[in-house]
């Protein structure tokens, strides 16, 4: 007899799944009776939040969904912060976890691991959960998720199977087969409009997102054919080249960036929310678009959420890029503004190269070392002074190689456990990037013990830890809003000795010598390795020379 769980897993192997995260638990043991003998893998995080960020950073090098493994009640809680940031994010991922048996579902009679209603609980943090009510519905809700992972918005979709269907006898779904679902396309009479007003305008510029991190080739002909400058999102970035004329960054919440942004007579934006976290992330209001705003998003609802377009088109992000390039006639291009394009980007980028200050030009020199010793480098960053920079100075010449935790939800803790599913879904993609987590003394502490899980899984990931001794953004924000810091200056433990122990390679670094030198120690490694920076020594390093 098959069983329910095991069906499962077979299922999952039909639909391509690879690798699955999870901790095994008296609850969800039959999740893995299929397992030892399939062809995924499983890693096993020292959290169950580790393991939503394991699948998140999973999903974004891989492409596929990050497929979890989770207990019921705790394993649940633990998680949801992990699902926040992947919602957030539009990232796919798809949490299985086990549940009370069918009579005893919120019952409240205080047995093992009992919430009231996990789904309940999971219903902000997921695009839908859904509960087996039978080993019959198994088919029908993995082709539910798969077919949203493949052709709608991706976000996280929780199952929740209860103890005693876990175990049913599921022979008959043996032979049930995954559904391929091809996403949205775009509409001939919304491409004609929005192609018309692209060819007719002086001053065209394109804001593009990480829902079209696939359409890069497109965006790319479309802007050169427009000499429209490209602004990119943080989770965007590498869609165009670091070199390319027309590319004017992730800056948009700089006034200079603004400038521009508001100077355009026509804006595409397409594969964006258009949303704080991009657009204004020194969270100072004033962000506007005066000009023609076309907008293309593969869901609906997103296409009029906080800027109104004249032109909204459903659809994915790829055919549709590619249906503008073939609609935009050269023949029928009114003249550009002849300070426009390429001019104003290039214009744009020597102003705000001359505008960064002493700490900025600092932490950009840290980035910009890492990328010279390793240039296919992934890098997977936290909410951390670096990684703040990093989103405004870096740009990189491919896309899914720079993402990080600072946007969107915003959590701390994200990197490490997430480079770890990063290097994981590298390797399974076939790319066998390095793949470096860039996180602060703070952050670290929160996911620290996913070290231990690093070496277990034999990942070499390069951990970047920036040291500042505490949360210092969130000192200087207090000190600026007159408010006497409290909490942020916290205990900060000897980092080499706590990765040493843990199984990893660790050393302290002071200069860009030394930085260079231990990176390529690290990338020759089997295993994680701890590269620790100094703040204040690194800046006086840089002073002295």
């Amino acid at each position: 007899m098959a069983t329910c769980g095991e069906v499962l897993v077979k299922l999952l192997e039909r639909y391509g799944v690879e690798q699955v995260f999870g901790i095994p638990g008296v609850h969800t043991v039959e999740l893995y009776r299929g397992l030892a003998s399939s062809s995924i893998n499983h890693v096993t995080p020292r959290h169950e939040q580790g393991a939503g960020f394991m699948a998140d950073g999973y999903a974004r090098t891989r492409g596929k969904p990050g497929v979890c493994f989770i207990i019921t009640g705790p394993g649940m809680t633990n998680i949801t912060t992990a699902m926040g940031q992947a919602y957030a994010d539009s990232i796919p991922m798809l949490v299985i976890s086990s549940v009370q048996s069918r009579n005893q579902l919120g019952g409240g009679r205080g047995k093992l691991h009992e919430l009231p209603s996990q789904s309940a609980l999971v219903a902000g943090v997921a695009a839908f959960s859904h509960t087996l009510m039978s080993a019959a519905e198994l088919p029908s809700v993995l082709a539910r998720a798969f077919a949203l992972f493949q052709a709608g918005r991706p976000r996280p979709v929780h199952i929740e199977i209860p103890l005693d269907v876990l175990v049913e006898n599921a022979d008959d779904l043996l032979d049930s087969q995954p559904v391929s679902i091809t996403p949205a396309g775009p509409s001939p009479a919304a491409i004609k409009q929005m192609a018309g007003l692209l060819a007719n305008a002086k001053r065209p510029l394109i804001l593009a997102g990480g829902g079209a991190i696939d359409a890069a080739g497109a965006l790319t002909q479309l802007a050169e054919k427009l000499d429209a400058p490209v602004a990119l999102t943080i989770n965007a970035k590498g869609m165009l080249a670091s070199s390319h004329p027309l590319l004017i960054g992730s800056t948009q919440s700089l006034d200079p960036t603004r400038e521009i942004i508001e100077g355009a007579d026509v804006v595409l934006a397409i594969g964006t929310e258009l949303a704080e976290t991009d657009y204004d992330i020194t969270f100072q209001g004033h962000f506007k678009i005066p000009g023609t705003l076309l907008r293309i998003d593969i869901d609906p609802d997103q296409t009029v959420r906080n800027f109104p377009p004249k032109v909204a088109l459903v659809s994915d992000a790829r055919t549709a890029a590619e249906a503008l390039v073939a609609a935009v006639n050269e023949e029928t291009l009114t003249e550009r503004q002849s300070d426009w394009g390429h001019k104003r980007a290039a214009a744009l980028k020597e102003t705000l190269t001359a505008s960064w200050d002493e700490a900025t030009r600092g932490q950009t020199l840290f980035l910009e070392t890492v990328l010279e010793v390793l240039p296919d480098v992934v890098l997977v960053g936290d909410s951390t002074q670096p990684v703040y920079t990093g989103n405004l100075t870096l740009d990189l010449d491919k896309p899914r190689r720079w993402f990080n935790s600072s946007t969107g939800y915003g959590t701390l803790g994200y990197a490490l456990p997430a480079a770890v599913g990063a290097w994981l879904g590298s390797q399974d993609a076939g790319e066998r990037n390095p793949v470096a987590c860039l996180i602060g003394d703070g952050g670290l502490q929160f996911t620290l013990s996913e070290l231990a899980s690093a070496v277990e899984a034999r990942t070499p990931i390069i951990v970047l830890l920036w040291n500042n001794q505490g949360y210092e953004e969130i000192k200087k924000y207090m000190v600026n809003r007159a408010i006497e810091p409290v909490g942020v200056d916290i205990y900060t433990p000897d980092f080499i000795g706590v990765a040493k122990a843990l199984g990893c390679a660790a050393e302290a670094v002071s200069s860009v010598e030394q930085l260079k030198t231990a990176l390529n120690a690290a990338n020759d490694r089997q295993g994680p390795t701890v590269i620790e920076i100094d703040q204040r020594r690194w800046m006086n390093g840089l002073k002295a020379l």
